[in-house]
């Protein structure tokens, strides 16, 4: 039966019996989120919003991009209209975002957390604002993990942080486990020698050694490393445009860190061999205390140079990048397993032109024990979307196992983001379950649960062995 709103279906991408039954089973388990951007100090200090523009649409780029596409002025997206005025911008560019994943997410987030089952558009802005509105006090950070039952998150941090927000919240009575992920991005900014001397100065006061030579920088970084540890991060993470090879030489390295001290000029081939060198470094770092290393590969960030002028980074002007990807990724991976460093990593694919490449990849250092141990990541920004996860999923099923696959991420900066969980469970389910209905796969809903029990939560679990909070 078609729907007017048909995220409020319970049957919503569920396109065959057994799809229903399993998706019965994936809807029980909690959300293990070990990548996002919320903010610690939100969750810290139980984060209330005063509207729904202030917890839906600030800082939410993906919108801003819709937006700015349906011919909305500025002013209404980032600018100085009134909070009300942009929520109605929005509502009134929802009808235009049809076959846009942000007309199921915007419809998902609305039903499962305010209950509003209305169609979002010019008609209903201000009865939608006014229901949402008047349950924003009981409304808050904390009680959203719960609603949500989240049962671990891994937060994106800088190694300069003090990380004491994650402190005062494994000593409170929340139940959700949230754990800092090492974020490094900075170190390998060689080439802005404003950014990377400025780094350099938090990382001396955060560790408390200065760092005047290339070792005692890499001792500071090292320290940092074990700080994190200390408060159970076994998570690094990487955001870049591509992986550096096997990386230079220490002596190569020095000298480009110098230089970026002094504010000189670095040629590119030095840069890379820089940068390359760092990388095997931390790779390094997170083998020798069996961490899991992230790499977010492939992004082209803060292309439109008005527009980060204006608003800084992150404001929707990045896209997918066109890099060659595969010959320094396994370049890179063969360089650490031939020290005897390689970490469990997972590598998250922007390109989709690459995603067979990069699952082939995974499959050639697999091993020591551990299932999964090179992880083909869920379908990253511009590709956690319907298509998106269909290719990826598809993608590592025929090249890798899709049974030991740790599953969906939110990636997102948004409280109300966890219904992409259900949105990749619903998917995935109704592609299993398309194959059980098509004999290609067994009618054995028994083991076939147990496996979508592993993907939507288990897995993860196993893998990150970084304890879940009971929920």
């Amino acid at each position: 039966m078609r729907q007017k709103n048909p995220v409020t279906n319970p049957d919503f991408l569920l396109l065959n019996d057994a799809a229903k039954e399993l998706y019965a089973v994936a809807a029980e388990e909690p959300i293990y989120d070990y990548h996002c951007h919320l903010a610690p100090e939100e969750i810290a200090q139980d984060r209330q919003w005063d509207n729904l523009t202030e917890v839906w649409l600030a800082g939410d780029h993906y919108k801003w991009r819709a937006l700015r596409a349906a011919g909305v002025s500025e002013k209404y997206i980032t600018g100085d209209a009134s909070d009300y005025e942009k929520f109605c911008a929005f509502a009134e560019t929802m009808p235009k975002l049809l076959r846009n994943p942000l007309w199921h997410w915007s419809h998902l987030e609305l039903s499962r957390v305010f209950g509003i089952k209305e169609v979002l558009n010019q008609s209903t802005a201000q009865r939608i604002w006014d229901e949402a509105n008047a349950q924003l006090g009981k409304i808050s950070a904390q009680t959203l993990l719960a609603h949500f039952r989240v049962a671990a998150i891994g937060t994106t941090d800088d190694p300069c942080d003090s990380l004491s927000h994650h402190i005062e919240i494994s000593k409170s009575e929340l139940k959700t486990r949230v754990y800092p992920a090492f974020r490094p991005d900075k170190a390998l900014a060689a080439d802005d020698a404003e950014l990377f001397q400025s780094w350099v100065q938090r990382l001396e006061q955060s560790s408390g050694i200065s760092c005047n030579n290339f070792d005692t920088f890499l001792e500071a970084i090292a320290n940092r490393h074990t700080f994190f540890h200390n408060l159970d991060s076994r998570l690094s993470d990487h955001g870049i445009e591509q992986c550096f090879g096997r990386g230079g030489t220490k002596g190569e390295a020095a000298e480009v860190y110098n230089a970026a001290l002094r504010g000189d000029t670095i040629s590119n081939d030095a840069l890379q061999a820089y940068r390359g060198y760092m990388m095997v470094y931390f790779g390094e770092l997170d083998a020798s205390r069996k961490w899991t290393k992230q790499l977010h590969l492939g992004a082209l960030r803060n292309t439109n140079s008005r527009g980060r002028l204006q608003l800084g980074a992150d404001a929707g002007y990045d896209s997918i990048g066109d890099f060659p990807q595969v010959g320094p990724l396994v370049e890179y991976l063969d360089e650490l397993d031939k020290r005897n460093s390689l970490p469990k990593m997972v590598l998250y694919n922007l390109n989709p032109a690459d995603n067979y490449a990069v699952a082939a990849a995974c499959g050639n250092f697999q091993g020591d024990g551990i299932p999964g141990k090179i992880q083909y990541g869920s379908g990253w920004w511009f590709l956690d979307q319907l298509d998106g996860m269909r290719w990826q999923i598809n993608t590592l099923s025929q090249i890798g196992l899709l049974s030991t696959f740790v599953g969906m991420l939110t990636d997102s900066r948004s409280f109300l983001s966890y219904p992409r969980h259900e949105y990749f469970r619903r998917l995935l389910c109704n592609i299993i379950g398309n194959d059980v209905e098509q004999g290609l796969l067994p009618n054995d809903i028994g083991i076939i649960k147990n496996m979508v029990r592993g993907i939507s939560y288990g897995n993860a679990v196993q893998y990150f062995e970084m304890e879940a909070g009971g929920v």
